[in-house]
């Protein structure tokens, strides 16, 4: 793989069907004059970029809502994914030969593979771990608890592993992700790491004392479902009550679909349950926990985790979430096997020893690291490298 050539008139590409991580991608390629166009399948723009180099698809968008709101969650996610090709071929009318492309899985098949055809390069955002990887690890998850759907739909993981040849570079936001994409076959100048940023301007630590009388409370803040770890976090809850009776779980009331047979087995738990909430109100939910604990089996950088980080809380995680690269055992959190009860609640009540006897310090974690001048700075050298930013006089 060779560097692609250095050029003033380099120009990106960027394009997803929804606000994504994608945006603070094409903030910086605008910031130095390299983004062409970002072509979203929504009705609104993304705040930060330029309303001229912004197309919009809101018919994308209209389907996609008019789906969700008439189809049973996994149908209408199959649904979306199958709307992909339309943003696809969209996409690939508005290219020019020399472009430079960066999407993610299976959005952008076509386009990427005209722009290696026309001189350009190709960028995947690797928000998850390679797609075999992915369905690999799920598939095995759904047969566990013999649930009836598949990971994603067939037809997204089929177009989405298709894609594959056809990428020159992966932004990997984590060694979980990177490794996945090593494992099969790509070299490592073709795998990127990149860190997601959060909005420290939300998710900070809390500035006033936690009350003392204050019962253990545990906390997480994504979806429950099968990806997510949930049935082995609500079985780790279990042996934490017999040893803090009144301490309480903290959990998002959006329940997949592969969750739904399982999740009546506790009932009995005494749950805090809450719906999505906006930033301001997400963080300070997150500040009135103490422990934060997911123990998914695939996530490419789990967002949740980090912001919990952000906020100060020590964080329970696995290998596979793609946060483990910043916790610093028995500092910042613990990382625990995937599918181990036991040991996630061991690793919670652990903690709780030390919040009990102030032996933990909110201040434990540099939020510096979760940053957007630090994705930027990262994303910035990266280009440098490969001889994609504008040469300076």
């Amino acid at each position: 793989m060779t560097p692609a050539s250095t050029s003033k008139s380099s120009s990106f590409v960027v394009t997803t069907p929804y606000r994504s991580v994608c945006d603070h991608f094409a903030r910086v390629f605008q910031k130095h004059e390299i983004l062409r166009l970002y072509a979203v399948g929504t009705r609104r723009p993304t705040p930060g970029v330029s309303s001229e180099l912004t197309r919009l698809l809101p018919l994308f968008g209209l389907l996609s809502y008019a789906a969700a709101k008439t189809l049973p969650p996994f149908y209408a996610e199959s649904f979306r994914f199958g709307l992909h090709p339309m943003l696809d071929h969209w996409v690939k009318r508005k290219l020019k030969p020399g472009d430079h492309i960066l999407s993610s899985y299976g959005y952008a098949n076509a386009s990427f593979e005209w722009v290696r055809r026309h001189g350009g390069k190709t960028f995947l955002d690797g928000g998850n771990s390679h797609p075999e990887n992915f369905w690999e690890i799920i598939s095995e998850e759904h047969r566990r608890w013999n649930c009836p759907y598949s990971p994603i739909a067939r037809h997204h993981y089929e177009r989405s592993k298709a894609m594959m040849e056809h990428v020159d570079y992966v932004f990997a936001p984590s060694s979980f992700v990177a490794n996945s994409f090593l494992d099969r076959g790509f070299s490592p100048d073709r795998v990127l790491r990149n860190i997601y940023p959060v909005d420290l301007t939300c998710f900070t630590p809390r500035t006033t004392p936690r009350p003392k009388d204050q019962p253990l409370r545990i906390i997480n803040t994504g979806g429950i479902t099968l990806r997510k770890g949930s049935p082995y976090l609500l079985e780790a809850f279990r042996i934490v009550l017999k040893h803090e009776p009144t301490a309480r779980l903290m959990l998002t009331n959006t329940v997949d679909d592969s969750m739904k047979p399982i999740l009546p087995r506790y009932n009995d738990l005494p749950i805090d349950w809450s719906p999505n909430l906006p930033h301001p109100q997400l963080a300070e939910r997150l500040r009135s926990a103490d422990i934060f604990v997911l123990p998914s089996l695939e996530e490419g950088l789990a967002r949740t985790s980090l912001e919990a980080m952000a906020c100060g809380l020590p964080v329970v995680v696995t290998p596979n979430t793609g946060s483990n690269d910043l916790v610093t055992e028995g500092v910042n959190g613990s990382v625990v096997p995937i599918r181990d009860p036991q040991a996630i609640a061991e690793a919670i009540l652990s903690w709780w020893q030390k919040i009990k006897e102030s032996a933990y310090a909110p201040g434990a974690f540099d939020p510096n690291l979760l940053s957007r001048e630090t994705f930027d700075a990262t994303l910035e050298r990266q280009l440098a490298s490969l001889h994609l930013l504008p040469s300076t006089p």
